[in-house]
């Protein structure tokens, strides 16, 4: 009885190191994150480049968002680990931003898969001399939010275009 049980911690072992393997994460669909925006990644191609859509719930301004365009390269990896990946934001529509993304994919034991981020924003400025308080850092993690399509709902969050201004 005893050979048996340690076969049987032999074998949760292996199967606990092989394990990444057999949980892919993929990156495309629909994710929120820990500040209630929503990205959509709807192009997933081979080489590993990707493209979708970003409404986030914080801007610079403390206006309402656009829909902004995102862009991407997603590490193809081998048969180990989970990949890592990177992509930007153009907050074109209202802001003169950019951000940079980078992180990693995680899959849990019972199939939950989380984007753990890292995030520099640049803001324009005026001059050199302004330039100390133009780049931001933080942190997000994603959580993938199923929906029928992977897209984001356009009812989900007001948006600029949806939004009227208050009258003056």
């Amino acid at each position: 009885m005893g050979g048996g049980a340690f076969i049987l911690v032999l074998a949760v072992a292996l199967a606990e190191s092989i394990a990444p393997a057999g949980r892919k994460c993929q990156l495309n669909g629909l994710w929120r994150n820990d500040q209630d925006s929503l990205m959509e990644i709807s192009m997933l191609r081979d080489n590993g480049d990707f493209q979708g859509q970003y409404l986030t719930r914080v801007t610079l301004s403390g206006g309402c968002a656009h829909i902004s365009p995102l862009r991407g390269v997603q590490q193809q990896l081998g048969e180990e680990g989970w990949s890592t990946f990177a992509f930007t934001v153009r907050w074109d529509k209202f802001s003169n931003a950019t951000t940079a993304f980078v992180g990693q994919c995680f899959v849990d034991a019972g199939g939950k898969e989380t984007l753990s981020t890292m995030w520099l924003l640049r803001e324009a400025v005026g001059s050199l001399e302004e330039d100390w308080k133009a780049t931001r850092v933080g942190r997000n993690i994603f959580t993938r939010k199923r929906t029928t399509e992977g897209k984001i709902p356009p009812n989900l969050f007001p948006t600029c275009e949806t939004v009227s201004s208050p009258a003056p």
